[in-house]
């Protein structure tokens, strides 16, 4: 077992680290499944394209880019407290 005393510390995040670290994970997300799928997007309609939008980048913001960002904000946190 690993032991991450760093991350166990640190608490968790406010609402306004939170809603910055959700919108740095889904805009670029979401700009890149756009520019990758634009062609094909454009010939839905808004509820379709906005149904599979939906579909490709949760999982991948939940699941990918999320768990990333937790952990750079504890690093982030910890380098910080380290530092007082």
């Amino acid at each position: 077992m690993i032991d991450r005393p760093t991350a166990s510390r640190i608490a968790p995040p406010n609402k306004h680290h939170l809603s910055l670290m959700i919108w740095l994970s889904v805009f670029p997300t979401l700009t890149v499944i756009n520019l990758a799928l634009g062609d094909w997007l454009g010939t839905l309609s808004p509820v379709v394209r906005s149904f599979v939008l939906a579909t490709i980048a949760v999982p991948i913001v939940i699941y990918g880019l999320m768990p990333f960002m937790h952990r750079f904000r504890a690093r982030m946190m910890g380098a910080r407290q380290r530092r007082r």
